[in-house]
């Protein structure tokens, strides 16, 4: 079984974080030729679902660049190298010390994802939760000290200026047990997010063990960041977009079109001959 792997941002998604409709036909073409795709992403199951929940992707997905596996066919969820409360404490510490509000990830034993935080800093972290977090039914959000000792941490998220989102980066990516990944935020100029995970947590390690439970015999991805690199290494085909790091276009097969311009639609249409 041959298998397609999409990122969403900054790949599959335009710059306006949604499924373009030429992308959006592009998908339904390839579920009437039989061609098999799912996503890996470094967004949160609820994040990503409220995206992609009609567009076909009825095989397991992965999420939190790897922490989790999701089988909507079945409803199976399974979790790996999630965050220890030492962990956290550290990266809200770290958070802290630049004045970020860090946002806990989580989940508990009924698969029911809830989100933890301090007491908010700034005003871009109340867009989010008022914006975003507020906006959907299959997430909840709370204060830190409601936070159960025994909740399953998948990731933290930070959102604010880019020099102190880089100076997190810079504290987190010198653990020998953590990683962090930071990008351009959509709510404005001068902003970064940043997701930070535990290290054995990829795309990779994730889809490598995606590969030996659906015997694939082949794996063609697609991605634009630091953290698709992983998913490139264990792939037969990886394509990165015109936008892509300068790095990530490197350890590519080849290069395709911008994400804002349906690059990945078209190469596919092209490999298929859809």
């Amino acid at each position: 079984m041959e298998l397609v792997v999409f990122d969403l941002d900054g790949t599959l998604l335009n710059n306006r974080s949604q499924i373009s409709a030429y992308t959006k036909q592009t998908l339904r073409l390839l579920n009437d030729n039989n061609i098999a795709y799912t996503v890996a992403t470094g967004r949160t199951q609820y994040s990503a679902q409220a995206i992609i929940h009609d567009h076909g992707f009825v095989l397991p997905h992965i999420y939190s660049n790897g922490v989790i596996t999701w089988d909507p066919r079945q409803n199976a969820l399974s979790m790996d190298n999630e965050l220890t409360m030492d962990e956290v404490q550290l990266i809200i510490d770290s958070s802290f010390a630049q004045n970020i509000t860090p946002f806990i990830s989580t989940i508990n034993d009924q698969h029911q994802h809830a989100i933890f935080h301090p007491p908010i800093r700034h005003a871009v972290e109340q867009r989010l939760i008022d914006n975003f977090y507020a906006n959907t039914n299959d997430i909840s959000v709370h204060d830190i000290h409601q936070m159960p000792k025994d909740v399953r941490i998948t990731n933290i998220s930070l959102i604010g200026d880019a020099q102190e989102i880089d100076n997190i980066q810079d504290s987190i990516n010198a653990e020998t047990h953590l990683i962090a990944y930071s990008g351009p935020a959509i709510e404005g100029n001068g902003l970064k997010w940043m997701d930070i995970h535990h290290r054995d947590a990829s795309k990779g390690s994730a889809l490598k063990q995606l590969r030996e439970r659906m015997n694939l015999s082949r794996i063609i991805c697609f991605g634009d960041s630091d953290n698709d690199l992983s998913m490139f290494d264990v792939s037969n085909e990886s394509y990165a977009t015109a936008n892509a790091k300068s790095d990530i276009k490197k350890a590519a097969t080849a290069v395709i079109g911008h994400h804002n311009e349906d690059g990945v639609a078209h190469f596919l249409r092209e490999r298929f001959n859809l």
